[in-house]
């Protein structure tokens, strides 16, 4: 029996192909078990917050969830599933749970050797206190684009109060950050009255980066205004961008404003701050996790000459600077002191950086 010269050329030819794909596929394996270990090995394997966990039952390992994270290292198909890899990279973005086609994937927070302390939440966003919600980084969502998602969602959640007292608004926000923000476009959208406070004035947590610092987000829809419409910006123009919502929905903001105290009295909340009181119906917890800084406990640590927060790295240039920490904001500050030109010691109880960009360990290399 002849066999034909074409037959036998394309029957070739795919077995090259097959032998390709095959040789490259047990490459990509290789290396992706490299990078879980590699993980291990610089602490990376433990989430800051929340994150994806794979149910493997499920799991078909089409990878839909590798093309969707906005890290290009956190999640890898091993051995047909869907695994994380660069755990503690992940920034809470969800959308692997949202493409997956066999919903394999839940969204959690903390792990078996990590936990996370939120505040216990209802379906609405609302505390064990009633008339009291929480929004953004505070409940765990630190990504812009899900603080401001979620800002908008806590004032829809919102029943009609049952107080009638005239001198009470509609809706107290505390905190002027990306949730703050969107939880006031919410109400001005669904014509309530509210009032914002904010410690710091407007930015919220973003006022605390340093200068230049890149915040990355990604398209979101804001009530009122429209599109926020960023992937890639820094600090100094996102504070202006807010600023410029701020004015064109006319919100009611007041800052630098430090709530002291917060009490219910006859269904009505009452909030004290520094210069003045303010009477709500409920009210929207959207501070973040900085709130008052965590303090060493050492003598002197009062002084002028100790600062809890870097806003302008070139007024140190040519002093000698202590920094202590070893996480993103730490190697963050300690390489823009060193390019301002400050002779800098970076100081970290740990034996190695965990938990930290890649991109940021390298700068500091």
């Amino acid at each position: 029996m002849s066999i034909d010269p074409t037959t036998v050329m394309v029957v070739a030819s795919l077995a090259i192909v097959a032998a390709t794909g095959i040789g490259f596929e047990n490459r990509r394996q290789r290396h992706a078990k490299k990078a879980v270990s590699r993980a291990a090995e610089m602490g990376l394997e433990d989430p800051p917050s929340l994150h994806p966990t794979i149910d493997p039952s499920r799991c078909i390992g089409c990878g839909s969830c590798v093309e969707a994270c906005p890290e290009d290292d956190v999640l890898r198909v091993i051995d047909g599933r869907a695994r994380l890899v660069n755990a503690a990279h992940c920034v809470g973005h969800g959308e692997c749970k949202t493409i997956c086609p066999t919903q394999a994937i839940e969204l959690v927070f903390g792990t078996a050797t990590r936990g996370v302390l939120v505040p216990l939440l209802g379906q609405d966003l609302q505390t064990s206190v009633p008339g009291i919600y929480v929004a953004g980084e505070l409940g765990g969502f630190g990504l812009i684009r899900t603080a401001v998602a979620q800002g908008v969602e806590v004032v829809r959640h919102l029943s009609p109060a049952t107080s009638r007292d005239p001198g009470a608004i509609d809706v107290a926000i505390v905190g002027a950050g990306p949730a703050g923000i969107a939880a006031a476009l919410a109400c001005r959208e669904r014509g309530m009255s509210h009032l914002v406070l904010d410690q710091d004035g407007l930015g919220g947590s973003v006022h605390h980066y340093p200068r230049r610092k890149l915040v990355m987000t990604a398209p979101v829809k804001l009530p009122v205004v429209g599109m926020m419409d960023f992937h890639e910006i820094s600090k100094e123009e996102l504070v202006s961008y807010w600023r410029h919502v701020v004015g064109q929905a006319d919100l009611k903001l007041r800052g630098p404003a430090r709530v002291s105290s917060i009490d219910r009295e006859n269904g009505v909340f009452r909030l004290k701050w520094d210069k003045g009181e303010t009477l709500a119906r409920r009210v929207v917890l959207a501070t973040g996790r900085r709130g008052s800084p965590r303090k060493l406990g050492i003598p002197g640590e009062e002084s002028p000459k100790v600062a809890y927060r870097l806003l302008e790295p070139e007024q140190f240039a040519a002093q000698r600077v202590l920094v202590v920490g070893g996480g993103n904001s730490a190697l963050e500050a300690a390489i823009s002191l060193a390019d301002a030109g400050a002779h800098v010691v970076l100081s970290y109880r740990g034996d190695r950086f965990a938990r930290v960009a890649p991109a940021n360990v390298r700068r500091l290399e």
